[in-house]
């Protein structure tokens, strides 16, 4: 006798029947549940029940502490990977983890290791290759990557140390980005920190600012926002405020950093903060035009785009939706396929606050991120949940939906 496929119904994949399924499981009750994460009692059951989507990552965040488990128990990451690239992604992860855990940026293991130009010019290629989203090429050899260059910069000197921990930091941004891609949130933590702490000992406040920023997203996305905003203040208060001469790294870094607080700040309720890192980034911007350094993309574009997220998860997405499309600004000018989906995904999630009044909008921002970033979009639990969430009230059926249904796997 053969084996039986057993079908997951749709609304079952979705987050909220993980979150009916723990909170039961806790034993609390819908009113203590959403007391306890802030919400009214009835948002919470339209959540549970589907007739909501989960459209803010930071209530994700809420409702994960209420229920005294993790964002991961929410969403059910990491997902089966429904194309070849995301499981090319996937694969690349125990390596990567056995090289941040094997070594330090003191002791490291005694093995082989290629000529450092070799290794500084396959970690550029790795992040410009996860600026592109392309991450299935950017974790191939990722993890052997890692380790020789901790091992160059724990025994070479001078010169020879400085190049490797600059270029091991570079290793750890596409570490992290492909870590928290395809649903490792902890592992994205430990790229960042190592990251963060490379650029500490090569004593780059230019580097610390970009580290410092991946550790404030990557310890957001699992809650953890009071240590996050600790990070960002220290931080803020070290680096220089103004650019040295042309030199716009440094305050560069310290924009994507305030942003990056702009957003854990919005998540935790604290608006007053969140615009006063807002304002402070855009003032940045505005000094220092559109730059790039290692692939930030920091300017009054990439400002604009994070404006744009952190209304979403003021819950005020829809206005700042409509300005933003109406400012005409052109997506090109990131030159990365991971900043433009993002921005998609954004808009999407913006336009799906209207409560099913512009669906046809959410489908084809959702269709765009996903073309632009499928390992992007087919692995984030919100997008998921939008794409449930639409069929769900769909009125009729709809070729572009029901393909994202299938790229997305939640057919």
């Amino acid at each position: 006798m053969g084996e039986s496929t057993i079908t997951v119904p749709a609304e079952d994949q979705a987050i909220g029947a993980r979150v009916r399924t723990i909170r039961r499981r806790r034993g609390l009750s819908v009113e203590t549940a959403a007391g306890l994460a802030g919400i009214d009692k009835s948002f919470l059951s339209r959540l549970e029940t589907g007739r909501r989507a989960f459209i803010r990552r930071g209530l994700l965040e809420d409702i994960a502490a209420a229920l005294s488990c993790s964002v991961a128990d929410l969403t059910g990451v990491p997902y089966f990977s429904p194309d070849r690239e995301t499981t090319a992604a996937q694969a690349a992860i125990p390596e990567v983890a056995a090289a941040l855990h094997d070594s330090t940026l003191t002791d490291v293991p005694d093995v082989a290791v290629r000529p450092l130009s070799e290794l500084v010019t396959a970690a550029a290629a790795a992040l410009a290759y996860s600026d592109n989203v392309e991450l299935h090429r950017a974790g191939q050899g990722l993890g052997a990557l890692i380790t020789e260059l901790h091992v160059h910069a724990a025994t070479g000197d001078g010169d020879t140390k400085r190049t490797a921990l600059a270029a091991l930091v570079e290793a750890c941004i596409t570490a992290r980005a492909l870590a928290g891609t395809v649903g490792h949130a902890e592992l994205a933590i430990s790229a960042a920190r190592r990251g963060y702490d490379a650029a500490r000992v090569l004593e780059r406040p230019d580097l610390v600012g970009f580290m410092a920023m991946g550790r404030v997203m990557t310890l957001g996305r699992v809650g953890a926002r009071h240590r996050a905003l600790r990070v960002a203040d220290r931080v803020l208060a070290e680096l220089p405020v103004g650019p040295v001469g042309d030199d716009t790294r440094t305050t560069e870094a310290r924009g994507m950093l305030h942003l990056s607080a702009a957003l854990i700040s919005t998540r935790n309720g604290s608006t007053g903060d969140a615009d006063t890192h807002l304002g402070e980034a855009k003032e940045l911007a505005t000094r220092v035009g559109e730059r790039n350094h290692m692939r930030f993309h920091f300017g009054r574009a990439n400002t604009a785009a994070w404006d744009l997220s952190i209304a979403v998860e003021a819950g005020t997405g829809p206005d700042a939706a409509a300005r933003f499309t109406s400012a005409g600004i052109n997506l090109d000018v990131f030159g990365s396929r991971d900043r433009e989906a993002s921005v998609h995904l954004d808009l999407a999630r913006a336009w799906a606050q209207t409560d099913g009044d512009r669906d046809g909008d959410v489908v084809r921002a959702l269709g765009t991120a996903d073309r632009l970033a499928p390992i992007r979009v087919r692995s984030d639990p919100i997008a998921r949940d939008l794409v449930v969430d639409l069929h769900r009230r769909a009125k009729r059926r709809v070729w572009e939906l029901d393909s994202l249904r299938n790229r997305l796997g939640v057919a």
